[in-house]
């Protein structure tokens, strides 16, 4: 996710200024060429004549000339000049044209290729099929909390415009109901998906097919119809979001519990990206008193922990955590980070604050 991805058009900027550039000389020497005809011409000559004889001596098509020439040595050394300048601009423009379409096309297969690697490098990471308004709240969400991501979606017009505010963001072309396109986001070693377009019929398919390639990951799906519920969760969604009833929700908490409302909406913009994080312990942790692992630090704060259905909050320092416990946390991205190492890794050591 570290690469800087650029469109293809920004990778081309140079050459294309180099083209315009080309067009500008070329109309420069027309313009010179013709006013240089009406002088050696006078007043027989007109400027259609003037600019078909500037035409003719900058392509070498090598038709007859429409100003006589026979006697005037200034304009045979003024048509040499002409053609010379024009000769070496109008090779220019096609040596730059070429260029153009020549880099273009490799500049985007390079492109493509290493996104490609760095997709198939990708473990744990989530996959985000659909890209629309909800897609990209999404996949920003992703973004400021660490957290590798996918984009799949057919449009796009939709993935450009995600890409302009993270053009890191590594994304597939396609319809995320189809197994390759799932293949290419490396969804089998994903530690989740989002099913998430604006279409039920579109999320309960990507829910099916996600569960048949990857059984282990995490599944949260996008439905609007109520009655769509029970089949994405059967088709194996792990969890359904219905945008309406959270919208519902949320409305009717700025209503009669503002101030938490405004404490999650000033988290959510806070510079340290606070989050309230959950953190699985290891299987193999062993068992130790809260109290013991010194859990005091500035990047998270412990704000409960559920073992099995039971739930302890605001934990004492004589709780006990246990291997498969779920420590749920207030964390910076670093915070979570850490604590997720230190929770596989075993390390029981404090850490210093």
């Amino acid at each position: 996710m570290s690469e800087h991805y650029i469109p293809v058009a920004a990778m081309n900027r140079n050459p294309y200024m180099r083209f315009v550039w080309g067009l500008v000389a070329l109309a420069a020497i027309m313009a010179i060429g013709s006013i240089g005809y009406k002088i050696i011409g006078g007043e027989k000559a007109t400027w259609i004549d003037c600019i078909y004889m500037t035409f003719i001596t900058i392509a070498t098509i090598g038709y007859g000339e429409v100003i006589n020439l026979d006697n005037s040595p200034g304009g045979r050394v003024f048509t040499i000049f002409v053609g010379f300048a024009g000769i070496g601009v109008s090779t220019y423009l096609l040596s730059t044209f070429t260029a153009f379409l020549l880099e273009g096309k490799i500049n985007e297969a390079l492109w493509r290729s290493r996104m490609e690697k760095n997709i198939h490098r990708l473990n744990q990471h989530f996959v985000l099929c659909g890209c629309g308004r909800v897609g990209r709240n999404v996949a920003h969400e992703l973004a400021v909390t660490n957290r590798g991501y996918v984009v799949v979606d057919p449009d796009m017009h939709e993935i450009e415009t995600h890409l302009e505010k993270h053009p890191q963001t590594l994304y597939v072309h396609g319809d995320a109901t189809d197994d390759d396109m799932l293949l290419k986001a490396h969804v089998e070693t994903a530690a989740g998906i989002f099913a998430i377009t604006g279409d039920d019929g579109r999320n309960l398919l990507i829910t099916i097919t996600a569960r048949q390639l990857n059984p282990g990951a995490r599944i949260v799906a996008r439905c609007h119809e109520v009655r769509n519920i029970e089949k994405l969760r059967k088709a194996g969604a792990d969890a359904i979001v219905s945008p309406d009833f959270t919208g519902g929700m949320r409305i009717v908490s700025s209503m009669i519990r503002p101030q938490v409302v405004s404490f999650l909406d000033e988290m959510l913009r806070s510079d340290k990206n606070l989050r309230v994080e959950e953190i699985v312990v290891g299987a193999g942790f062993p068992e130790s008193r809260l109290g013991a692992l010194d859990l005091h630090h500035d990047d998270y704060i412990v704000l409960a922990l559920r073992e099995k259905e039971s739930w302890q909050f605001n934990p004492g320092q004589d709780a006990l955590i246990k291997p498969g416990a779920t420590l749920v946390v207030m964390a910076t991205p670093q915070g979570r980070a850490a604590l997720a190492t230190r929770f596989t890794h075993h390390a029981l050591a404090p850490q210093e604050g």
